[in-house]
C-alpha cells in the first residue's frame, strides 16, 4: 500500500532537489546551439508517411514574438502560418502587424524597414503604411497618394507578455482572445526562464496529448533524470493520477447541468476552450510519495496552453506556444512565472517539464497521423479532443499540399 508522506513532505521535497541539483547542471533549454540534433530531426521526418492529415493552419491566435523581444521602434520579420509578417512596435507602445512585402515592388519591409509614428516605412522606396489599417500615408517623391495603396493589416494583441497575431482562413474577425494571468499583470510573480523546440508534426498532434492520459504511464512514468537513472530507476518512477480531460461546454454541464440562458450564451462564448486536471506524485519503493504537483490545464484555442501547477511550497505557471512555421513544423515554446522566492524550485519543475517534453517530442518527430486511430473505450477523450478541435478548421483552411505549394518557388 502506498503512502503518502504528510508532516515530512516539505523537507524530502527540499531535500530531494537540492540533491538533484548537485548532479544536474541548469542550463538554458533553448533551440539555439543544438542545430545538428534539429538538422537530423528534420532530415529524419522526411523518410516517413504522413497519412491523411488535417488542414495545417488552423484559425485562431498565435505566438509571434515575446514581447522582451520587441522594443519600441523596433520591426521584426517572423515567417509563421504561410504567411510573412511585419511586426512592429509604435514608439508609444503599440504593437502592429503588417503583410512584410511592400505592394509597390515586393521589398521585405520587415528587413531594413523603420518605424515612423504609427507607420512601417519600405527600405525600398520610402513609402510609409499606417500599421493600423495598412492604407499609404506617404510616399516620397509622388504628389499624390493613390487610395489603392495600401496592404494587408493583422490583428494582433499581447498576454502574460506574448505577441499574438489572430489568423482565420475566412477572414473573419476574432471573438475571444489570450487574457493576461493577474499574478503577471501585477508581476508578483516574476518571468523565470522559458524554453524552445522545433517540432515535426502536425500541429493538433502536440495538444492532442492532453486527452491522451494513457501515454503518461507510458511515456513519463520512468525516472525522469536520465543521468541518474541507473541508480534510481529500480526504486523510483512517476505517478500520474486525478487525470480528466474534457472541453468548456461537458465542463460547463458538469458544474451545473440547469444552466440559464446566459451561462449557455457564456458557453458558447467559451467554447475554444478546455480543460484538464492530472496530479503528479514521485513513488519510492512502491511505497512512498513525496513531490506531489497537482496540475490545472487550459488549452485556450488551437495553439496556447496555459499550465498552473501546485506543489506544497506554492503555485507557478508555465505558458506554451505552439506555432506552425511550416505546415509540419511547430515551433513550441514554454515560459515559466512563479513568486519570487519559489524561484528556484520552479526552476528545478521547469528543468523537469523540459525533460519530459523532450520524450514527446522524440515521438511526434517520427511519428504519422492517424486520421482513423484503432481506439479502446479507455481512449475516448481522444475522439472528443479531435471534435472539439475540429472546430479551428473552416472551409478554406489550407490543406498540406496547398501549403507546400505555397512555399515553392
Amino acid at each position: 500500500m502506498i503512502k503518502q508522506l504528510t508532516g515530512a513532505n516539505r523537507a524530502i521535497t527540499v531535500t530531494l532537489c537540492l540533491q538533484m541539483r548537485r548532479q544536474i547542471s541548469l542550463c538554458d533549454l533553448r533551440l539555439e546551439g543544438d542545430n545538428k540534433t534539429v538538422l537530423a530531426n528534420h532530415l529524419e521526418s522526411k523518410k516517413r508517411k504522413l497519412g491523411k492529415l488535417p488542414p495545417v493552419y488552423p484559425n485562431g491566435w498565435f505566438a509571434l514574438l515575446e514581447s522582451s523581444q520587441l522594443g519600441k521602434g523596433q520591426v521584426k520579420h517572423v515567417a509563421a502560418l504561410g504567411q510573412n509578417f511585419a511586426v512592429f512596435r509604435t514608439n508609444n507602445g503599440t504593437v502592429r502587424i503588417l503583410d512584410a512585402y511592400c505592394p509597390h515592388l515586393g521589398a521585405n519591409m520587415a528587413e531594413g524597414g523603420r518605424v515612423k509614428g504609427d507607420c512601417l516605412e519600405c527600405p525600398f522606396h520610402g513609402w510609409q503604411f499606417r500599421g493600423s489599417d495598412g492604407q499609404c500615408d506617404y510616399i516620397p517623391y509622388a504628389d499624390k497618394v493613390p487610395h489603392v495603396a495600401r496592404t494587408k493589416t493583422w490583428k494582433s494583441c499581447e498576454a502574460n507578455e506574448i505577441i499574438f497575431v489572430w489568423y482565420h482562413a475566412e477572414e473573419l474577425e476574432p471573438h475571444w482572445q489570450p487574457q493576461t494571468n493577474s499574478h503577471v499583470s501585477n508581476r508578483t510573480w516574476r518571468y523565470q526562464g522559458r524554453n524552445e523546440f522545433l517540432i515535426n508534426c502536425h500541429i493538433q498532434e502536440v495538444a492532442e496529448n492532453g486527452a491522451d492520459s494513457a501515454h503518461l504511464s507510458a511515456v513519463h512514468g520512468p525516472l525522469i533524470f536520465t543521468k541518474i537513472a541507473h541508480f534510481f530507476s529500480a526504486f523510483a518512477r512517476h505517478s500520474w493520477t486525478n487525470v480528466n480531460w474534457t472541453p468548456h461546454k461537458s465542463f460547463l454541464e458538469s458544474l451545473n447541468s440547469k444552466r440559464t440562458e446566459s451561462e449557455r450564451q457564456d458557453n458558447e462564448n467559451l467554447r475554444h476552450r478546455a480543460y484538464m486536471t492530472l496530479r503528479h506524485r514521485l513513488v519510492l519503493f512502491e511505497r512512498f510519495e513525496v513531490l506531489q504537483l497537482d496540475v490545472n490545464v487550459q488549452q485556450i484555442g488551437p495553439g496556447y496552453v496555459e499550465l498552473m501547477m501546485h506543489s506544497s511550497l506554492g503555485s507557478m505557471c508555465i505558458f506554451q506556444t505552439v506555432t506552425p512555421m511550416e505546415p509540419l513544423l511547430q515551433k513550441v515554446t514554454h515560459i515559466l512565472y512563479s513568486p519570487p522566492l519559489l524561484a528556484p524550485y520552479a526552476s528545478l519543475l521547469f528543468l523537469a517539464e523540459c525533460l519530459m517534453f523532450e520524450r514527446d517530442v522524440a515521438i511526434w518527430n517520427r511519428k504519422k497521423f492517424e486520421k482513423r486511430p484503432l481506439l479502446v473505450k479507455e481512449d475516448k477523450s481522444i475522439l472528443a479532443y479531435r471534435r472539439w478541435y475540429a472546430q479551428f478548421y473552416s472551409q478554406h483552411s489550407p490543406s498540406y499540399h496547398s501549403a507546400i505549394k505555397s512555399l515553392q518557388w
